[in-house]
């Protein structure tokens, strides 16, 4: 089988791309990444002679039919994700994240792809409120707070669009809270990590109650790959952790113990504007469904992602100061 990884030099999208080499090794596997700033080629070093590398944008109708030549299923990825850069600068969120999004399915169509799988957000669903015990399912009406999620949402309503309208064969998943290996450092958890790596304090917005899940970011591509080896063309799955209900200052203050800080290196911030109080995720579906179930618990996958920034350091110094973004250059001039 022939896939082709959109976003495949980001955090998430580079874990797939190890993940499914792993797993299945006679595949062929194509990357399609625009190497953003938050697309990096270090992170598929250790894979670069086993996968074809494609550098553009999937806005670009050209680069996207090279990338689709002879490819089974699709995995899409490529997407601008951060909240705080959506707010500032939303265009790029609206270009990429929809018509982006509307190029590969055309080019799905047209070259008769047997499977397009679309990579989404628990943003799209808007906000809980704080205390009550609501969680999404994948019925959940949409309310999208933020240009990130808007866009986010516009892109899963293509996708059902193209399922309903040309039989395209999709799925969608919604994640929570991915945390793990490659994550760029302006997340809250990496950020957390490195700026205690460099005595720093750690940013939080206030009043730091704001409640997310955190999943593992393995446990997500297993998470795909059971959508794609077992789900349904039409439907959606979420995939999330099977965690306790924690604050981001609680989950913070986890991460200092593990890295023997006091709560002295916490930092509160301004809150940004329209900031979600609370996200929920009711998974059973996928586990009913297709007998996924996550493997590793919040401890676990804190412990396991401090552990690779400890031993990472040359990759994320090199992130926060700009230097990976010349590793491109030097590999392919």
């Amino acid at each position: 089988m022939k896939v082709l990884i959109t976003g495949g030099a980001g955090f998430i999208g580079s874990n797939f791309v190890h993940y499914w080499r792993k797993n299945h090794p006679q595949d062929e596997i194509v990357v399609l990444d625009k190497l953003t700033y938050a697309g990096n080629l270090e992170n598929l070093v250790q894979v670069k002679d086993q996968i074809q590398f494609i550098k553009g944008d999937i806005c670009d109708e050209a680069t996207v039919e090279q990338a689709m030549a002879n490819v089974d299923t699709v995995v899409h990825f490529a997407a601008e994700s951060h909240v705080d850069r959506s707010i500032l600068e939303p265009d790029a969120f609206i270009k990429t994240n929809v018509l982006g999004t509307h190029v590969l399915l055309k080019a799905v169509l047209k070259h008769k792809v047997k499977r397009f799988h679309h990579v989404s957000t628990d943003e799209v669903f808007g906000s809980i409120a704080l205390g009550s015990k609501e969680k999404w399912t994948e019925t959940s009406p949409y309310n999208p707070r933020s240009p990130y999620s808007a866009s986010k949402a516009a892109s899963d309503h293509l996708v059902r669009a193209y399922f309903h309208t040309y039989g395209l064969p999709a799925t969608i998943s919604n994640c929570a809270n991915n945390i793990g290996p490659y994550m760029f450092p302006e997340k809250l958890i990496p950020l957390a990590i490195t700026n205690l790596l460099e005595g720093k304090k750690v940013p939080i917005y206030k009043p730091g109650n704001q409640v997310r899940e955190w999943l593992y970011v393995e446990d997500h591509c297993s998470g795909i790959e059971a959508v794609l080896q077992k789900g349904r063309a039409g439907e959606t799955y979420f995939i999330g952790p099977n965690n306790p209900e924690l604050t981001n200052l609680e989950v913070i203050q986890k991460v200092l113990v593990l890295m023997k800080a006091g709560d002295n290196m916490i930092e509160y911030v301004k809150d940004r504007p329209g900031h979600d109080q609370k996200y929920a995720l009711d998974h059973s579906k996928i586990t009913q469904e297709l007998g996924w179930r996550p493997k590793f618990g919040l401890d676990e996958a804190l412990r396991l992602t401090v552990e690779w920034y400890r031993r990472n350091e040359d990759w994320w110094r090199r992130v926060k100061s700009g230097e990976y973004q010349k590793y491109y250059q030097q590999q392919y001039g």
